[in-house]
């Protein structure tokens, strides 16, 4: 079956609408015909690859991702805390690369970060494991050594919930989905390989490619109504991709949130966006971008780095029109500078939402304390790209020193809820033991100024 690439589509202007590149995409990916104008065939091959017939210069190619992989219910294993026992021997391609995300890059002043050893660790007293909701996968799977970044979406249809949330494993993305938020199953379908279960897009085989050594997602956004679900919706997937020297930001699409078809940035490797010139606060990476869609011709990402020169993480703020072309606006939020203070050494993983209870902006963010210690801040802002102000000197979400995320809590994923309920947090926490998990935590205040682990079940 052959399938034609219109020319349009890496031909789009700055005044596109949105609607218009969904329906693009939805005709490219359910092997509609195409008009018969000038444009690019693809070959569908039976490892569900799309070679493209154009020189490796061509920009905003599509390269259909690997099949994704059958559901699989894991068992359900906790963790202890023990201040002196060794992580697992087990070494990640992620952890060989040069990884600039918050699990991996030591600040000058901070203690070596923590990874997940992926131990399985007997059964534990509830109250240990408060707040966990998504463990490691069984042994020898492509995430038992290491999970997070969790981007989490709700959805409702008569007056059913469903739930997704992509997160990250050693070295690649996976989806788990729920009916609840709470109890997640990996992956659908009849099961093929229990070490693949819930893995949905790998790492590049290209070599030149911006990530070649692991995939970690940012974002995702359904092109289609927030909450309910339509059958031609669009995800649009921005994740950081790492290589052997820096992380840079790209883009992948869907029509089910399972199978992903690459869309190359502008930049020679595929990504999205470069770093910074030499003496640039984003010069040493860019990681982590979360994109909100303002409205029509109107995105905002938000995405972290290292600055150089002062030696703190920040995160800054990039604009576009269509969602691919990005112009950098700066640097808009930094460490609190107060010693001793929880972000002291600086902030990253901000992830940006829209205040339910006014017209502003809400960021939940990882602070990183002097020693080296995460945990998770809010700020607040009346356009979302200026005037940040922190809600209150404290943090939110802070490690548990009897809990299964004593080591650290970050990479915060902030849910809505309806009525009552107010907020959902999931997060990465990482016990002494250096080994990960996936929590969940709530606020029922409009204040937003803490949030309590989840309690609310038994496991």
């Amino acid at each position: 079956m052959w399938l034609c690439y219109s020319a349009a589509f890496s031909g789009l202007s700055h005044n596109c609408d949105i609607l218009f590149l969904s329906s693009m995409f939805v005709m490219l990916a359910s092997g509609a015909a195409a008009a018969r104008s000038t444009g690019v065939l693809f070959a569908l091959n039976s490892s569900n690859t799309y070679n493209a017939r154009w020189t490796r210069e061509q920009p905003l190619s599509i390269q259909l991702i690997h099949k994704a992989h059958s559901s699989f219910s894991s068992p359900l294993y906790l963790t202890h805390c023990y201040p002196d026992e060794k992580p697992g021997s087990h070494q990640s391609t992620t952890e060989q690369a040069s990884d600039q995300d918050s699990t991996s890059i030591a600040h000058p002043n901070c203690q070596k970060p923590f990874k997940a050893s992926g131990k399985g660790l007997p059964l534990s007293p509830s109250s240990f494991s408060r707040g966990l909701v998504f463990d490691l996968g069984l042994n020898h799977s492509w995430d038992s050594h290491d999970v997070g970044s969790p981007v989490v979406k709700r959805y409702v249809s008569d007056e059913k919930e469903r739930w997704f949330m992509w997160y990250h494993g050693d070295d690649a993305i996976g989806l788990a989905l729920s009916n609840n938020g709470i109890h997640w199953e990996r992956g659908t379908g009849a099961i093929e390989s229990t070490a693949d279960a819930g893995e949905v897009m790998r790492r590049s085989t290209d070599w030149w490619a911006f990530d070649t050594h692991s995939v970690r997602p940012s974002d995702v956004l359904i092109m289609s109504s927030s909450k309910l679900r339509a059958s031609n919706a669009v995800y649009w997937l921005y994740y950081t991709g790492f290589g052997p020297e820096k992380s840079l930001p790209g883009l992948a699409m869907s029509q089910d949130g399972r199978h992903w078809a690459r869309i190359e940035g502008e930049h020679h490797s595929g990504a999205l966006l470069d770093v910074g010139a030499a003496g640039q606060w984003d010069s040493a990476f860019i990681a982590s971008p979360k994109v909100v869609y303002h409205g029509r011709d109107d995105f905002r990402m938000y995405y972290h780095s290292l600055d150089e020169q002062s030696g703190e993480y920040a995160i800054g703020v990039a604009r576009s029109r269509d969602g691919m072309k990005w112009v950098k606006l700066g640097k808009v939020l930094a460490g609190s500078g107060v010693a001793g203070s929880f972000d002291e050494a600086g902030v990253l993983h901000g992830q940006v939402v829209r205040d339910k209870e006014g017209d502003g902006y809400l960021m939940a963010y990882e602070g990183v304390a002097i020693d080296g210690r995460r945990s998770i801040g809010m700020v607040a802002s009346g356009d979302g790209l200026n005037g940040w102000r922190r809600c209150s000197g404290k943090m939110v979400l802070m490690p548990d020193m009897d809990g299964w995320d004593c080591g650290g809590v970050g990479e915060p994923c902030l849910v809505p809820m309806d009525g009552q309920e107010g907020w959902r947090l999931y997060y990465r926490g990482v016990g002494s033991s250096e080994r990960a998990g996936i929590g969940l935590a709530v606020c029922q205040t409009k204040r937003m100024s803490k949030f309590d682990r989840w309690s609310g079940f038994q496991l």
